[in-house]
């Protein structure tokens, strides 16, 4: 009696043994050969943007603000196309204050198709910028190709930018950034600040921000 005890019980943990490794295999990888997957991707954009570049003005390919020129590798560089061209005549500097809108996101993945979004300033669905409020940056404050975007913004622009994971978080995980991650945002730069103002100037500035979020 004993024996046939102790037989069903092993029958009962083989099931689930055998349960539990169903489940793990039916689990999808969400980001299966990523970091592969993220050089093929942005070196695409890369080639795609810089013959592109060559006739269209609203295609841009820029390099690392930190780095020289004599590195020209696809990922010593940030591709940019632009969606809106802002009114703006000033480019924040590295040691201004950026108040944008943004939202990021990975490059599509097995559960997202348009890519999972880690971060964004939004409230709606769709950006709008008469109910969405920016957020305020250090433009020092940020991974490197994000700060070089912001150094050739001006208020209003709007902007998709791709970041090669060298210029984003690198080899290492971030929250919900895996690591190897290209990173895509949409950026609009809502106004900067420039430490040494007078208050005449800030004042302006405040409006001009306030303006550009109700428009």
């Amino acid at each position: 009696m004993k024996k046939d005890i102790l037989y069903i019980l092993m029958l009962m943990m083989t099931a689930v043994g055998l349960s539990s490794c169903n489940e793990d295999n039916n689990t999808p990888d969400e980001y299966p050969d990523w970091k592969a997957r993220n050089e093929e991707y942005f070196n695409k954009i890369y080639k795609e943007a810089v013959s592109d570049a060559k006739t269209n003005p609203n295609v841009k390919v820029i390099r690392n603000w930190s780095l020289p020129e004599t590195h020209n590798n696809p990922e010593d560089f940030i591709v940019v196309k632009v969606l809106k061209k802002g009114t703006g005549t000033q480019l924040p500097l590295y040691t201004d204050t950026a108040y944008i809108h943004y939202q990021g996101r990975l490059i599509p993945s097995t559960s997202y198709p348009k890519g999972m979004i880690f971060d964004q300033t939004w409230i709606t669905e769709e950006f709008n910028p008469n109910t969405n409020t920016p957020k305020k940056f250090a433009v020092s404050g940020v991974v490197s190709g994000f700060t070089t975007a912001l150094q050739y913004m001006r208020a209003g622009d709007r902007w998709m930018i791709y970041i090669p994971y060298q210029l984003g978080y690198g080899a290492k995980n971030n929250n919900k950034i895996p690591a190897y991650s290209t990173l895509v945002f949409d950026v609009t730069l809502a106004g900067s600040y420039h430490a040494g103002r007078t208050s005449k100037e800030t004042k302006a500035k405040a409006h001009n921000i306030q303006y550009l979020n109700q428009n």
